[in-house]
């Protein structure tokens, strides 16, 4: 499409802005973002640049779904197209593009859609001269509370900014509180802007967020007050009610149960699990059952062994697409996945995984548990024969169609290797694909996610 050839970008003529340049660009402070919700607010951008830096200009074309930030220096504007383009960002479900802009500067006017962003940059700006990060844990304080907020609702209402790794909620001072440990301080600080002041249910349950002095929460059980979601394995506690809703939505709509105004929005359908694949989800936890939806077939529900599993499922995979689509998971009001009564087929919709030799917690104290990381675009490849070199596994992974940027064998175990792959996304398909690899020798590979890259 069209482009412009100019190194300064100018607000009054949002015309112009019909595409970025198509191919390689180098890089810049001007960072290009699409694909923006159509009703964003300038906090909600500014939100996604803050952790990384002083922001020094805010662009914002909401009739285009796209934005434009000037970060004060080159430095910051490369940490944060570093940072999104291994963790995607994800504003109301949507997953959101962050790249170099071919601007080298923003111009903006006196107009007052410039005035407001302006004013939101001052609001919001604040100094990062010793290069400190936002705190990733958030103190919660539910006012106005007519209805029961529960743990569960507030991972399902946070959890669309990042991945949740700790909660612990109790009342205080007559207050129904919360404390929110995220991966990151830039989910903190996304979740912060876009949800103080929100209303979970409408009219009531007010959300009053801010910055604990907190670094990291210590969570001993996981039950109704509190959760760890990287560590399944704990008990859920002496005269702790048990957990419930072990299954999960796929599904477009509204977070269950709970109206909470700012997920109303209309989705995308999410997409369709294929019947004889649970690796996706089975990295997160072990599945039960699958059961694709007869009239939305590209809705299913997916039932977890707990509901541990299920929330660090939901927490990780919501947002991250699929086959290029996003996908859409909430916990489902159905505790369970019903099979299909005798006599009655369901044309393989529903199918029961629960002896499935590709379970990988049913050990207690598994080093499985220790190895649970988000989505990234490399992968942790083990069990792999001795006689498989490093060029069969690269054109595996390609075979595919994806593309393979690195491959590292481990120093010390050959066993062991790391795989990055083009993107996130080309990622999850291959782990989907390939997990469970037949290699030859009686070894079939092993697939997850790597928190590291090579």
């Amino acid at each position: 499409g069209p482009y412009i050839m100019s190194t300064t970008a100018n607000g009054s003529d949002s015309k112009k802005f019909k595409s970025e340049l198509r191919g390689p660009i180098t890089s810049s402070r001007v960072i290009h973002i699409r694909k923006l919700p159509s009703d964003i607010t300038e906090a909600e951008v500014i939100s996604l640049g803050l952790p990384f830096g002083d922001i020094s200009n805010l662009l914002l074309l909401k009739a285009k779904n796209q934005a434009f930030l000037e970060m004060n220096s080159e430095e910051a504007a490369q940490n944060m197209v570093g940072y999104y383009s291994t963790m995607m960002p994800v504003i109301r479900h949507q997953p959101v593009y962050v790249q170099f802009s071919n601007h080298k500067e923003l111009k903006t006017d006196h107009s007052p859609n410039q005035e407001r962003a302006q004013a939101a940059l001052r609001a919001l700006s604040s100094p990062h001269a010793d290069g400190a990060a936002p705190s990733s844990v958030l103190r919660v304080v539910v006012e106005n509370m007519l209805y029961p907020v529960t743990l569960d609702a507030l991972c399902q209402i946070f959890a669309k900014f990042g991945t949740v790794l700790r909660i612990i909620v109790f009342t205080k001072n007559n207050q129904f509180q919360a404390l929110l440990q995220y991966q990151d301080g830039a989910s903190a600080q996304a979740a912060k802007l876009s949800l103080d002041g929100q209303n979970i249910y409408n009219g009531c349950c007010t959300l009053r967020i801010g910055f604990s002095k907190l670094t990291s929460l210590n969570v001993k059980y996981n039950n109704e007050k509190s959760r760890d979601f990287t560590r399944p394995d704990l008990p859920s506690g002496d005269g702790h009610a048990p957990m419930e809703h072990p299954a999960m939505t796929f599904a477009p709509g509204i977070i269950s149960a709970a109206p909470y105004s700012g997920a109303a929005h209309a989705f995308p359908p999410a997409f369709t699990i294929q019947p004889a694949s649970e690796s996706l989800p089975c990295v997160y936890g072990d599945v039960m059952r699958v059961k694709i939806l007869f009239n939305k077939k590209e809705n299913a529900l997916v039932q977890m062994s707990d509901s541990t599993q299920a929330q660090l499922a939901m927490s990780h995979l919501s947002g991250q697409r699929l086959h290029g689509k996003p996908v859409r998971v909430t916990l489902s009001k159905h505790s369970s996945v019903q099979l299909p009564r005798e006599g009655h087929e369901d044309q393989g919709l529903t199918k029961d995984y629960s002896s499935s030799s590709l379970h990988r917690f049913k050990k207690p104290g598994s080093k499985n548990y220790a190895n649970i990381f988000p989505p990234s675009a490399t992968l942790h490849l083990s069990n792999i024969p001795p006689s498989v070199v490093e060029d069969e596994l690269k054109m595996l992974f390609s075979s595919s169609g994806a593309t393979v940027n690195a491959f590292k064998f481990f120093q010390k175990d050959h066993k062991m290797a790391l795989i990055q792959m083009g993107s996130v996304e080309e990622a999850i398909e291959s782990l989907v694909e390939f997990h469970d690899h037949d290699l030859g020798e009686n070894h079939h590979l092993r697939v997850s996610f790597s928190k590291s890259s090579i």
